[in-house]
């Protein structure tokens, strides 16, 4: 391969820059391509990888100061509505990779595969990862906790490896895109990284795979259809931030009694805060801990939502009663 025998030979084919595709598989280039960027403040290079904690050690070893970061999620609510309406059901149980809408590839059949190669092409390159099987069964384990507040010692214990394993392997998942945390919200900024963070994940087509749905009706009445479908709500707005280059900041708050809101988004120097409730008829229960959050912060009614799988727009008295299509616009 030309990259790793002439890696200078290799750039000059591309005067003006290029795009390389799967980069971090000849991380010797990076040094050439900051040689060449340096000579040459016209030329640019597109670097894209699979294995991003890979090619982020590269960029960030080679080319720090003269790289911008973009990173690429599964495809949002309105990408996939290009391929056609989407139910609730569909929006959760396909998700968004492409090759599901592009190719029609059956959900079981891509899922399967998708995990055998994350785990033997990604996964497999790192010390840190001794037991494919036992990462398996973690990755299951994940799914299984996912919108509850982390318990690490439980994790290990139930995976059959240390807590620090545990820790090691979700930063894994983390640096990969896999899933994300939210961290708690308290008015003692130290106090919100000291208790536990909440898993979700990027993609709930990923989550219920993993949950063991094989057809999009069992969703209509599994035990965590309220985890997948606030996953589903919060990874868009994450990714409705993200795609506009901005820094999401995500919290949930809850308290010593068991009262919570699913999702507080600091931004525009306000907080809003999201309830999320997988049930299609509204009840005043639903916002319990909207009206508690509301008492106890000040926070006006404008910036506070409760997202449900109705259909129905409302004004309430603490927020604003969102169905889900515009939920995810929050």
């Amino acid at each position: 391969m030309l990259a790793i025998d002439d890696p200078k030979k290799f750039l000059n084919q591309f005067p003006s820059g290029g795009i390389i595709d799967e980069a971090q598989r000849v991380p010797h280039l990076f040094s050439y391509i900051q040689v060449a960027v340096d000579q040459d403040k016209s030329k640019q290079f597109f670097l894209s990888g699979s294995q991003n904690f890979l090619l982020m050690e590269s960029i960030t070893q080679s080319l720090a100061g003269r790289v911008g970061i973009l990173n690429l999620y599964p495809l949002s609510y309105s990408e996939r509505q290009k391929a056609g309406d989407q139910t609730l059901g569909q929006f959760l149980f396909t998700g968004g990779f492409p090759a599901l809408y592009e190719r029609k590839t059956p959900h079981i059949i891509f899922f399967n595969n998708y995990i055998q190669t994350y785990l033997e092409r990604d996964v497999r390159t790192l010390k840190n990862v001794g037991s494919l099987t036992d990462f398996a069964r973690f990755l299951r384990l994940c799914a299984g906790r996912v919108g509850q507040p982390l318990n690490m010692s439980a994790l290990a214990s139930d995976t059959g490896v240390s807590v620090n394993t545990v820790k090691a392997w979700l930063s894994v998942l983390e640096a990969s895109y896999f899933l994300f945390f939210l961290q708690p919200y308290h008015v003692n900024y130290c106090k919100r990284i000291t208790k536990s963070p909440k898993i979700y994940f990027f993609d709930t087509g990923i989550l219920c795979f993993l949950l063991g749905l094989t057809a999009e009706d069992q969703l209509d009445n599994h035990y965590f259809l309220g985890n997948i479908f606030e996953n589903a709500i919060i990874a868009e707005l994450y990714k409705k931030r993200t795609n506009k280059a901005l820094r999401p900041v995500f919290w949930y708050w809850q308290d010593q009694h068991g009262n919570e809101v699913d999702l507080l988004i600091e931004e525009d120097l306000g907080i809003k805060a999201i309830e999320i409730k997988a049930g299609q008829t509204y009840n005043t229960r639903m916002t319990s801990g909207l009206k508690l959050w509301q008492k106890l912060s000040g926070n006006p009614s404008g910036s506070q939502f409760l997202v449900y799988a109705g259909d129905r727009k409302a004004e309430l008295e603490c927020g604003t009663l969102l169905p889900w299509q515009e939920g995810i616009e929050c």
